[in-house]
């Protein structure tokens, strides 16, 4: 069992290698971008009091990806026993567009125990239309934490780079692989 989740974190990781600089800052019709002093205000009046750390995390993934061309704020809520699932609902802001309700749900599978609650602040790479955010991002997600903290993953699909920064809390130990799916509509089902 062991093998075959290892063999499944490989693939996992193959499909999501992140995008270089250079590929995250090319745009398309909503191509202008937000700097990531805005970001970082705009996280910090989201995330209130669990925002420690928040600055750190950004400047993090602009360096690495540089200026998104648009960020969901929300909120999501999961659990796993080996099996797990995630789900999430929140607006995606962007500068040409507008701003949008987005929702993301997902399974999950590993070595992860616990349940955690999250505000989460989504910086998006590479957003030609909104339509592009929509669909199935894979990942390796890591979680150890028993009362709260920020944490960064990235997740990538065709072009698009979703970055995921977390507060959460909840008690929670484990890594895993899945993926999120983003809807324009909100569902129960995982997959």
């Amino acid at each position: 069992m062991l093998k075959k989740i290892a063999q499944l974190l490989g693939v996992v990781l193959a499909l999501a290698v992140p995008a270089t600089p250079a590929l995250a800052q090319q745009g398309g019709s909503l191509g202008d971008t937000f700097s990531g002093e805005e970001i970082i205000n705009n996280g910090q009046e989201f995330f209130g009091s669990a925002a420690q750390g928040l600055a750190s995390v950004v400047e993090n993934a602009v360096s690495q990806y540089g200026q998104p061309n648009g960020y969901i704020l929300g909120e999501e809520a999961g659990g796993a026993l080996f099996i797990g699932a995630k789900y999430g609902e929140g607006t995606l802001y962007t500068r040409n567009a507008g701003q949008f309700s987005i929702y993301w749900q997902g399974p999950s599978i590993g070595l992860d125990v616990g349940g955690d609650g999250s505000k989460v602040m989504m910086l998006v790479y590479n957003l030609t239309s909104i339509q592009d955010i929509l669909g199935r991002y894979p990942g390796v997600d890591g979680s150890a934490y028993v009362i709260g903290g920020v944490g960064m993953t990235v997740t990538k699909r065709a072009d698009v780079v979703v970055v995921p920064i977390r507060s959460g809390v909840g008690a929670r130990l484990g890594i895993n692989v899945g993926y999120l799916n983003f809807t324009a509509q909100p569902t129960w089902n995982p997959f």
